[in-house]
């Protein structure tokens, strides 16, 4: 069992519907279908049991949806992150939006486009 221990100190066992349900409102309105929100659980599932551990902390559950969210849907993306980051300004979504913009610059030249 891998449980997930939450900011108060609650553990719980990991639920990759929660995982589903916490994407799919960020999703809401976007082109993504439920087959890719479940195939993106799974993804987390896997990363987060990788690592070895019988505890993680739900922060780190956060930060392993944030990858595979952004290669589904940028849009979604950066909404999950805004309340993941708990962003606070407009500025906090134009620097997400400029990490995001050189992240797929570098992408595009290591893909030799």
């Amino acid at each position: 069992m891998l449980a997930v221990v939450k900011r108060s100190g609650v553990t719980e066992q990991f639920s990759r519907d929660k995982v589903v349900r916490g994407v799919q409102r960020a999703c809401q309105g976007r082109p993504v279908d439920d087959d890719a929100l479940q195939q993106l659980a799974q993804r987390v599932e896997e990363s987060i049991r990788s690592a070895g551990v019988a505890e993680i902390p739900s922060h780190e559950v956060g930060l392993a949806i944030l990858g595979p969210l952004r290669e589904l849907d940028e849009v979604a993306y950066l909404r999950f992150a805004s309340v993941y980051r708990s962003f606070s300004s407009v500025e906090d979504f134009e620097k997400e939006i400029a990490d995001l913009k050189a992240a797929m610059q570098r992408e595009s030249v290591a893909d030799g486009e």
